[in-house]
């Protein structure tokens, strides 16, 4: 049956996917592989980067599915099958694995980053703070990776469970 409820879990669904599919390209693609430049030419990058993906299709494709996911919670609350715990998982893992970790862990590295003159610093600033921002944005990036991911495959499985009953 089509409904608005139907088509905000739909779009939910789309919009997670499209942020879990972001981010295990940047995990297993993008950070690799700048991950093999020079400090200063992966620095450089990834200012760019920050620079670049701030804009209206990453807004959309980010905070779009948390309130998705906070609408498919509420109007499947009465839900009688198990589809209503997995997409309260899935918003609860999206919320805390994505956008709590995003804005607690990975903006401040790169507000770190962005508040470094790259041009002027030293060779040693600029080993510095790669080896502050590297390892702990992919650490934090990762588990983005992995929640967003299971947020995606837990809706699926919610919209399955709750299409065949």
């Amino acid at each position: 049956m089509y409904s608005l409820t139907n088509f905000n879990l739909l779009l939910t669904l789309l919009l997670t996917g499209l942020t879990a599919g972001l981010c295990f390209t940047w995990t297993n693609a993008v950070t690799p592989g700048i991950g093999k430049l020079d400090d200063y030419n992966f620095l450089s990058a990834f200012q760019q980067m920050n620079r670049s993906i701030i804009n209206p299709s990453f807004l959309l494709v980010f905070f779009g599915p948390l309130v998705g996911h906070i609408i498919n919670v509420y109007v499947n609350r009465f839900t009688p099958d198990k589809s209503f715990w997995l997409f309260v998982t899935a918003a609860i893992l999206y919320l805390t694995g994505l956008v709590i970790v995003t804005i607690t862990k990975n903006v401040p590295l790169n507000e770190l980053l962005e508040s470094t003159d790259l041009a002027s610093a030293s060779q040693q600033e600029l080993s510095w703070l790669r080896r502050q921002f590297e390892k702990p944005w992919n650490t934090w990036h990762n588990i983005r990776t992995v929640t967003s991911t299971l947020s995606f495959l837990l809706l699926a499985l919610g919209m399955l469970l709750k299409n065949n009953t």
